[in-house]
């Protein structure tokens, strides 16, 4: 709803569309139950209805059992709400500076900009890809390793797959993974994916660039973390995942969510996008949540995942209210 208000005040073009998540076989049917109650503990909006009901909110899906519905999803343009978001930030009397390099260090038990370029009370942390490098920096996050993940969309227009709402499987139990789904764009396409496949690179959105060792080292610790640890099987998502990599394959898993995604062919390639994901080396575990760790006058978010985009505002007041909680608690003492 934050994100909503901000659209609303910037003139960004919000389209409610709802969104159905659906089970492939009687299986998901307890995950999927058990999701719906989690939405409703959360104040979701949200309905769990029966298998037949289906057809009324999305015609072109098909399910097992039961559907949940999500009547308040909407979708919006990410780049026009990243430039609202830039537009509230300034406005407030914030400053951006771009294609700068930072480097926090701890000095006389406070942390501080190395080279002294940037000076403040509260450093926060919120490098996305890189922010455990900063975080490690301080000496902190040293059980952390991160795997980049490339992930990839592919798109058709909507009239020639005319979905209403969105189409999402029931998430993976252990995998923190969305799963390929199908999405509308406020310029009408549908979007199909994504893909997950592991880089060496923060920043590798080709095969030959946006790596170096340092990157490798880390990424091939992880996977080695994840291979002989006991939270993960490293084989079960090389198999569900790199089939995905081929449009046979996203084709494939699409189609159990939506039958008629098996029948176009023409889906063109989007950008691909890189996921910062953070292992936790000691048990080879792939974290969940968001990964929040303060350290004197800093505060560092790792492994910022899904929902963050539509979590964003409230997320950051959550922020500000544990730098606000710090410097009490140590004013107090």
């Amino acid at each position: 709803m934050e994100l909503k208000n901000l659209a609303k005040k910037y003139d960004v073009l919000v389209k409610n569309v709802g969104k159905v998540v659906v089970t492939k076989n009687t299986e998901e049917v307890a995950r999927l139950e058990t999701l719906f109650h989690r939405g409703i503990e959360n104040g979701v909006d949200v309905e769990l209805l029966s298998e037949e009901k289906l057809k009324g909110f999305e015609p072109l899906a098909q399910t097992s059992e039961k559907f949940l519905w999500s009547p308040t999803t909407a979708i919006s343009s990410p780049a026009a709400i990243i430039k609202a978001l830039e537009q509230h930030f300034l406005a407030l009397g914030g400053k951006i500076q771009f294609d700068t390099e930072i480097d926090l260090i701890e000095l006389k038990g406070e942390v501080i900009e190395k080279n002294g370029k940037f000076r403040s009370k509260y450093y926060i942390n919120a490098a996305g890809a890189h922010a455990d490098l900063i975080a490690k920096g301080l000496g902190i996050a040293k059980d952390f390793a991160m795997i980049p993940f490339m992930g990839q969309y592919r798109t058709i227009p909507q009239g020639s797959l005319p979905l209403k709402t969105l189409v999402y499987p029931v998430p993976h139990p252990i995998n923190p993974f969305l799963g390929v789904h199908l999405t509308l764009t406020t310029d009408g396409l549908v979007k199909i994916g994504p893909t997950a496949l592991p880089i060496l690179g923060r920043e590798q959105y080709s095969a030959l660039s946006g790596w170096n060792i340092r990157d490798i080292v880390q990424s091939l610790s992880g996977v080695q973390s994840i291979a002989v640890g006991k939270s993960h099987s490293l084989l079960e998502i090389v198999k569900s995942e790199f089939p995905n990599l081929r449009l046979k394959g996203l084709k494939k898993e699409g189609g159990t969510l939506v039958p008629q995604v098996l029948q176009i062919k023409n889906w063109a390639r989007k950008a691909p996008g890189i996921r910062a994901q953070l292992v936790h080396l000691p048990t080879g575990s792939l974290e969940q949540d968001f990964k929040v760790i303060t350290h004197g006058n800093s505060i560092h978010v790792l492994n910022a995942v899904s929902p963050g985009w539509t979590s964003a505002l409230p997320f950051a007041r959550y922020i500000v209210g544990q730098i606000l909680f710090t410097k009490e608690v140590g004013h107090g003492s």
